[in-house]
C-alpha cells in the first residue's frame, strides 16, 4: 500500500501540503513496514530479499557478509527509528516499542560472542584471514553514531557506564582502523568525533589526516569528487557528514577545515535545488539508486552550520516532492520495505556491495526531523526556486565546470535534464554506463537497461541499441563498442560540448579509439544535438536510442517533414500518468526506428525505446561527419506542435559538401533561436 499522509496543510506547504507531522507519518508507516518482517524482539533487523543473485550475502560461507547485513538493517533503519524515537518514544511497531528494540539491538550488535553481534575489527580480520581490509561495518558505525545523537535522550543517555563503554569500544576499532580512501573516510572522522563528545580519547592525527584528505576532493561549485566519478555521494555523504562534523568537532578543535566544510555546503545550496524537476523529483543517475531520495539530505546537512544558506521554503518542499516521488507508487515496497530498484525492484540497478536492507539509506532523508518544530525548514511557506520565475516555455541552464554538470530546467514540462562529463569506466564495465555515461538523465525518464528487442524482426538490434548513448558496430572485426569515457569541455554561446571515446583504454593512444564530439543544446522540452564523429576508420554501423519509455499501451505515430524523421510515442507510465516522447533525426543519419523491451525499464515492465541509425562503409570517405537529433518529452497526451517535432528551419554549413567536416554549423529554429556548433579549441581544454 502506498503511504497517503493524513496531515496536510497547503497553506504553509502550497505544493505538497506536508508538514513536519506529515514526515513523522511517514516514519510510522515505514517502520510498521520494516517490523512486520521482524518475528521476536531477539531478531535482527534483516528483511526480505527479492534479488539474490547479485547483493550479498553472496555465500553461505561468508560469515562476515551476514554480520554486514545485521549491521545495515540495524543501523540504516535507525536514520528512520532514530527521529521518530525522539519525538515519540512510546512509539511501537509489531507490538515493540522502538525505543527499547533499539538500544538493546545496538548493544547486543557491539557485544563480542553475542548471536546478533557484527563483528569487531579483531573478529572479522581473523574471520577473512587479511588485516588490511575495510569492512562495511564501518559504514555502518557512522549511521549509528548520527542516530545515536539524534535520541540521545531516549537511548545513548539511558545506557550504564560499562554499556556505553562497550559500544565506546567497538566504534573505536574501526574509527582507527582501515578505511577506504574516498566518502568513507567521513564514516571514520564521525565516529571519532562522537567519542571525542563522549570524551573518549581519540587519536587527533588520525582525524586530521582524515579531515585534509576530504576536503582534498573539493572539486568545485559545492561538489567533491568520489573515487573519481560525480554523483549523489557528493551530496549524500560529503555535504552532509562534512555539516556533522562541523558541529561535533571541526568548528571547536579544526577551525580552518571546518571553515571550508561550511564554504562548500553554502556554494552547493547555490545551485542544488536546480538539480530536482518542478515536481521535487530526484533523477535517477550514478550509483546507489536504491538510496532514491537520501539526495535531498544536503539541504539539512547545510542547515546544521552555524551560518547556513539554504531557503528553507525552497528545500522543504523539494525534500517533500522527492519523498512522494517513492512513497506515493503501490511498487516502491516489497513486503513493507523498499525494493531493489528506484521504483520498484529493477536488478539492473543493483550492485554487488547492496544487501536488502540497503535501501534504507534513504532515512537519511529523514535527518531534517532533528530539526525542532520551529525551525525555518518547518515554518517556512514552500517555495519552488527557478520554476517560479520561468517563462512559458523558458529553460534554465546551470553548467557547473568543476563537476562537470550541467543541469537544464524545463518550464514547458517540468522536467529537469543532466548532462555529465568526466566519466571513465571500464570498457566491460555496462553498469557503469548506465549510470554515468548517458548522454543525458532525466527525471521523469529514468534511465534505461540495454533494450531487449522482443517484437517479432527486433532480436537482431539487441545489443546494438541503448537508451540515450550511442552504440557502435565495426563492419570490419564485427565488434560492438560503447562509450565508457566523457570528456568535458564545458558550454560555449548555450551549446554543451562534451567528447566521448568508444572503449576507451589506456593501452592506446586515442588516436587509434573512435569517438564523438558532443555538442547539444537546449529546446523548451528537451535537447538537441548536433555531434561530430571524430574516427580513425569509418566503417561502422552507429546507433543513437531516445529515453527508455514505458509501455503501457502506446500509439506509436511516424512523420517525416523535408527530409527529417521523426517517430512519437504516446502514452502512460505505471502509475497512470500521461507521457508523450517525440525523436527526431536530421543530417547524417539514414533512419530511425523502435525497439521493445521487457525487464529493462525502472516503471514499467514493458518498454520502448526510439533510436536513428547511420552506416558509414567508407574507411577515408567525406561523408557526413555531423549527426542532427532530437529528443522532446511531456507529461500530457496532448500533440507536440509541428515545429516542437520539426523545429529546425535551416542548417547551415561552412564546407560546400555540407558534411561537416570542418568550419561552424549554424543551426536556426523555426522560433528564431540560432546555435552556432564550433568544435574549434576542443582539443585543448578537455577535462576528466
Amino acid at each position: 500500500m502506498a503511504f497517503c499522509p493524513k496531515t496536510l496543510d497547503y497553506e504553509k506547504s502550497p505544493y505538497t501540503g506536508l508538514t513536519r507531522e506529515s514526515w513523522l507519518e511517514a516514519c510510522e508507516y515505514m517502520m510498521e513496514g520494516i517490523f512486520a518482517n521482524i518475528a521476536s524482539f531477539s531478531d535482527p533487523v534483516v528483511m526480505p530479499r527479492k534479488e539474490t543473485k547479485v547483493t550479498y550475502p553472496h555465500s553461505a560461507d561468508a560469515v562476515w557478509e551476514f554480520k554486514a547485513e545485521y549491521f545495515e538493517g540495524l543501523t540504516r533503519t535507525f536514520f528512520i527509528a532514530a527521529p521518530l524515537i525522539h519525538s515519540n518514544p512510546e512509539f511501537t511497531a509489531n507490538g515493540y516499542r522502538l525505543r527499547d528494540y533499539y538500544k538493546s539491538h545496538i548493544l547486543r550488535s557491539c557485544t563480542k560472542g553475542d548471536p546478533v553481534c557484527v563483528g569487531t575489527f579483531d573478529e572479522l580480520v581473523e574471520l577473512v584471514g587479511d588485516k588490511n581490509r575495510t569492512f562495511q561495518q564501518t559504514v555502518e558505525t557512522c549511521a549509528l553514531v548520527i542516530c545515536l545523537w539524534i535520541c540521545k535522550e531516549e537511548i545513548w543517555d539511558t545506557y550504564t557506564k560499562a554499556e556505553k563503554d562497550v559500544i565506546a569500544k567497538f566504534l573505536s576499532d574501526y574509527a582507527h582502523a582501515n578505511t577506504v580512501p574516498q566518502n568513507w573516510r567521513l564514516f571514520n572522522m564521525l565516529d571519532l568525533a562522537f567519542l571525542h563528545m563522549e570524551g573518549y580519547p581519540i587519536d587527533e592525527d588520525i582525524m586530521r589526516c582524515h579531515g585534509q584528505a576530504i576536503l582534498a576532493y573539493y572539486a568545485g561549485d559545492g561538489w567533491y569528487r568520489d573515487g573519481h566519478s560525480f554523483d549523489y555521494y557528493s551530496c549524500w555523504a560529503f555535504n552532509v557528514y562534512a555539516p556533522i562534523w562541523n558541529q561535533w568537532y571541526g568548528y571547536e578543535k579544526e577551525p580552518w577545515l571546518a571553515k571550508r566544510f561550511e564554504e562548500n555546503s553554502n556554494r552547493l545550496m547555490e545551485t542544488y535545488d536546480r538539480f530536482f524537476d518542478r515536481d521535487g523529483f530526484t533523477n535517477m543517475w550514478g550509483r546507489s539508486n536504491i538510496y532514491r531520495n537520501a539526495a535531498t539530505s544536503p539541504f539539512d546537512g547545510n542547515m546544521m552550520l552555524k551560518n547556513w544558506t539554504a531557503n528553507p521554503g525552497l528545500a522543504r518542499r523539494i525534500s517533500s516532492g522527492s519523498l512522494m516521488q517513492f512513497m506515493s507508487r503501490e511498487d516502491f515496497l516489497y513486503k513493507g520495505v523498499p525494493t531493489l530498484g528506484f521504483y520498484g525492484q529493477f536488478t539492473p540497478l543493483v550492485q554487488g556491495y547492496s544487501c536488502a536492507e540497503s535501501p534504507f539509506w534513504l532515512g537519511k532523508a529523514f535527518l531534517c526531523l532533528h530539526l525542532p518544530a520551529d525551525h525555518p525548514f518547518w515554518t517556512a511557506k514552500e517555495t519552488n526556486g527557478v520554476w517560479d520565475k520561468m517563462g512559458e516555455k523558458e529553460v534554465t541552464v546551470t553548467a557547473l565546470d568543476g563537476p562537470a554538470l550541467c543541469v537544464s530546467n524545463h518550464q514547458a514540462n517540468g522536467e529537469t535534464i543532466l548532462r555529465n562529463g568526466k566519466v571513465v569506466k571500464r570498457m566491460t564495465d555496462q553498469h557503469g554506463m548506465w549510470n554515468y555515461s548517458r548522454l543525458s538523465f532525466n527525471t521523469k525518464y529514468p534511465w534505461e537497461a540495454e533494450p531487449k528487442g522482443t517484437e517479432p524482426g527486433e532480436e537482431a538490434m539487441t545489443g546494438l541499441v541503448e537508451s540515450q548513448q550511442y552504440v557502435m558496430k565495426d563492419l570490419t572485426s564485427g565488434e560492438i563498442e560503447r562509450c565508457n569515457v566523457t570528456f568535458w569541455h564545458g558550454q560555449k554561446d548555450d551549446v554543451l560540448y562534451r567528447r566521448q571515446f568508444f572503449n576507451y583504454c589506456l593501452e592506446k593512444e586515442s588516436h587509434w579509439i573512435q569517438a564523438v564530439n558532443l555538442a547539444d543544446f537546449t529546446v523548451p522540452c528537451g535537447i538537441m544535438r548536433a555531434d561530430k564523429l571524430r574516427m580513425f576508420r569509418y566503417t561502422a554501423d552507429l546507433t543513437l536510442g531516445s529515453y527508455g519509455f514505458p509501455d503501457n499501451g502506446t500509439e506509436v505515430i511516424r512523420l517525416e517533414r523535408d527530409g527529417a524523421k521523426a517517430i512519437v510515442l504516446k502514452g502512460h507510465d505505471a502509475t497512470g500518468r500521461e507521457k508523450q516522447m517525440a525523436m527526431t533525426v536530421y543530417d547524417g543519419w539514414d533512419d530511425i526506428d523502435l525497439i521493445h523491451s521487457e525487464g529493462t525499464n525502472p516503471d514499467s515492465e514493458k518498454s520502448i525505446v526510439i533510436y536513428g541509425k547511420t552506416r558509414r562503409e567508407k574507411p577515408y570517405g567525406y561523408e557526413p561527419f555531423v549527426l542532427i537529433s532530437q529528443v522532446i518529452t511531456k507529461e500530457s497526451l496532448e500533440d507536440f506542435a509541428e515545429d516542437e517535432i520539426f523545429p529546425v528551419a535551416s542548417i547551415r554549413y561552412t564546407d560546400p559538401q555540407k558534411c561537416g567536416g570542418y568550419g561552424p554549423i549554424t543551426i536556426t529554429l523555426k522560433d528564431g533561436t540560432e546555435r552556432v556548433i564550433d568544435f574549434d579549441g576542443m582539443e585543448g581544454k578537455m577535462m576528466l
